[in-house]
C-alpha cells in the first residue's frame, strides 16, 4: 500500500509543482536500419544464409539420389539389406532435419551476435542524448507501443538519431 501510494505522489507531485517532464521518441527500426552497420550485418547474414542453403540443398541431392537407388532395388535386396537401407535412409533424413534446424538456430544466433555491437550502439547514443537534454525518458514508437505523442510535449529524435549514427 505504501508503494502505491509513493507511486502516485511521484506521478502526481510534479504536476501539482508545475513542472514540465520533458521527453522524447523515435522509431527504433527506423533508425537501427539506417545505420551503416546494419548494411554490412545484413550482407554478411545473406552469404552465411545462402552457406546453409547450399549445404543444406547437398544434402537433400544427396538422400534424393540413395533414395532412388533405394526405389530401384527394393525388389531384388534380401530382407535384411531392404531393412538396413531403409534404417541408413531414415538416419539420413533425420540427420537433414536436425541440420536445418541447427542452421535456423545458428543464424538466428549470429544475427543476434552481429546485432549485438550496432544495439549497444544505439542504447549509448540515446543515453547520451538523454542526459545531455534533461529528458526524464525516451520512447520507442515502434509497433504501436505509443499510439499517440502531442508533439508540443515530447521531442522526436528520430532523424537526429539517425544522422549521428551515420
Amino acid at each position: 500500500m505504501k508503494k502505491t501510494i509513493l507511486f502516485i505522489m511521484a506521478l502526481v507531485l510534479p504536476v501539482i509543482a508545475g513542472a514540465q517532464v520533458r521527453f522524447a521518441y523515435f522509431s527504433y527500426g527506423e533508425v537501427f536500419g539506417s545505420m551503416p552497420e546494419h548494411a554490412i550485418v545484413q550482407e554478411n547474414m545473406k552469404k552465411l544464409a545462402s552457406q546453409y542453403e547450399a549445404e543444406t540443398k547437398r544434402a537433400e541431392e544427396e538422400f534424393n539420389v540413395k533414395y532412388e537407388e533405394f526405389l530401384e532395388g527394393q525388389r531384388n535386396f534380401a530382407p535384411a539389406i531392404l531393412n538396413k537401407r531403409q534404417a541408413e535412409l531414415q538416419e539420413i533424413m533425420e540427420k537433414n532435419i536436425a541440420f536445418k534446424e541447427e542452421a535456423r538456430r545458428l543464424l538466428k544466433q549470429a544475427e543476434a551476435d552481429m546485432n549485438m555491437p550496432l544495439k549497444s550502439k544505439l542504447s549509448a547514443m540515446l543515453k547520451r542524448i538523454g542526459m545531455e537534454r534533461g529528458y526524464a525518458f525516451i520512447l520507442n514508437t515502434d509497433n504501436d507501443a505509443c499510439p499517440y505523442i502531442d508533439p508540443a510535449q515530447g521531442t522526436d529524435i528520430t532523424a537526429e538519431l539517425k544522422e549521428l549514427l551515420k
